[in-house]
């Protein structure tokens, strides 16, 4: 299996994230993941256990698309420098959509700031997105859940699902393989016809 990157695609980064509440329940801890795409293809990936202890699944959203969010500024930059090199920087990059599947984390992001006692415990940083969609810089949509490929990072899915959003990633079975060896170094690339030359692998 291999992720296959088409030359024909659109070139934008997309953002999804999600968090799975109570994830380890022994440890009261949810999970958050998060995935970006270009041009259709994952990019850059991340699953991992939350740190804090998450009251809610509400708080469990927030603390994840804070971590995506993070991530987010990274890939921006070097988008940025990327097309700049290439001489095709034109001002102020569009906002970089980021999908999310609860409602509730959305509105409080967008609104910016506690509403109630179910939340005035989540830590203000957190709202580091709120301040990056009123900079233009992250636009955060909702998306169904069956279609939030970051689901992917936060839970078991059944198979029908997985394989599903594993595709929609850009992950493929790779079809031909072959050894190349320079140097002494024996390299395994899988070819894709009219496409790219994809190394899976060094032996």
């Amino acid at each position: 299996m291999g992720l296959f990157f088409s030359n024909t695609c659109k070139e934008d980064l997309i953002g999804f994230a999600d968090a799975g509440y109570l994830s380890d329940p022994h440890n009261a801890r949810s999970q958050t993941g998060y995935v970006f795409t270009c041009g259709g293809t994952a990019i850059s990936w991340r699953s991992m256990k939350q740190t804090l202890a998450a009251t809610s699944s509400n708080h469990a959203e927030i603390l994840a698309i804070h971590e995506a969010s993070r991530e987010c500024v990274w890939l921006r930059s070097v988008v940025q420098h990327i097309r700049e090199d290439c001489g095709l920087s034109a001002g102020k990059e569009a906002p970089t959509v980021m999908y999310e599947d609860n409602a509730a984390c959305i509105a409080q992001l967008k609104d910016g700031y506690i509403k109630g006692d179910r939340t005035k415990h989540i830590l203000p940083k957190f709202f580091f997105t709120h301040e990056l969609q009123k900079n233009g810089d992250v636009r955060v949509l909702q998306i169904r859940s069956s279609e939030n490929l970051a689901d992917l990072f936060t839970k078991a899915l059944p198979t029908t699902t997985f394989k599903k959003l594993t595709h929609m990633i850009g992950l493929r079975r790779l079809k031909i393989s072959t050894d190349v060896s320079l140097g002494g170094v024996t390299a395994r690339y899988t070819l894709f016809p009219l496409t790219m030359v994809f190394p899976i692998g060094f032996s």
